[in-house]
C-alpha cells in the first residue's frame, strides 16, 4: 500500500522512529529509540538559518535500561539535531525518569514531569514507543529463558485482529478462543 489517495503525490515530510531492545552483559536490558524529521525542501530557521533538504530538523535519541521487573535503572536523552539551540537542555532531565516502572500510569507520569515546558514533546513521544518495546523484548525472553509454559497471551483483545472469538486467536491459541466453535467467521 502506497497512500490512500490515487492523486499524484509531493513528498514533504519523514518522520522515522527506530526502536531497539537489547539484552545487556550483566542481564539488564536496554531500549533505545530514535526520532528523526527531515523536510523534502530546505526551509528557513529562526536559528538555524537554514537547514538543507535531507538533513534532519530533528535528531534524538532516548535510552533506559530496565530490570526483568521493568524498572527504570537509569535514562538518557540527547538531541543532535533541533531548530532551536536551547532544545538540548533539556535532554538531561529525562535522568528523572529512573525509579519508575514501565507499566500502567507510566505515560501519565511521563506528561506529568516532562509535559510542557518541563520537557520536550518529542523525547516524551518516544517513552510510549520504549515502553512498548520493552514488554516486546523482556517479556517473551524472560518466558523462554525460564522455560515457562505460555499462559493467556497478553496480545488478546487488545486489538480487532487478537478478539479473543476471532479467528487469529482461534488459530493460534484454540485453548484461549472463545469462539463458538461452529462458527467460521
Amino acid at each position: 500500500m502506497t497512500g490512500m489517495s490515487d492523486e499524484t503525490r509531493q513528498l514533504v515530510h519523514t518522520r522515522s522512529i527506530t526502536v531497539r531492545g537489547y539484552r545487556l552483559g550483566n542481564g539488564n536490558w536496554e531500549i533505545e529509540s530514535r526520532l528523526t524529521d527531515i523536510k523534502a525542501e530546505d526551509i528557513q530557521g529562526l536559528y538555524r538559518l537554514h537547514i538543507p533538504a535531507g538533513e534532519p530538523i530533528h535528531d534524538m535519541l532516548a535510552s533506559v535500561v530496565v530490570s526483568d521487573d521493568m524498572t527504570v535503572l537509569s535514562a538518557r536523552a540527547s538531541i543532535d539535531g533541533a531548530p532551536f539551540p536551547m532544545c538540548a537542555d533539556i535532554a538531561p532531565a529525562f535522568a528523572a525518569l529512573a525509579g519508575l516502572h514501565l507499566g500502567t500510569g507510566f505515560m501519565r507520569e511521563v506528561r506529568a514531569r516532562f509535559g510542557g515546558r518541563k520537557g520536550c514533546t518529542h523525547l516524551a513521544e518516544l517513552m510510549g514507543v520504549i515502553a512498548a518495546t520493552a514488554f516486546q523484548t523482556i517479556y517473551p525472553a524472560l518466558r523462554a529463558e525460564r522455560g515457562e509454559p505460555p499462559g493467556r497471551p497478553a496480545l488478546i483483545d487488545t486489538c480487532h485482529a487478537f478478539a479473543a472469538e476471532g479467528e487469529v486467536v482461534a488459530r493460534q491459541w484454540p485453548q484461549w478462543s472463545s469462539r463458538d466453535q461452529g462458527s467460521s467467521t
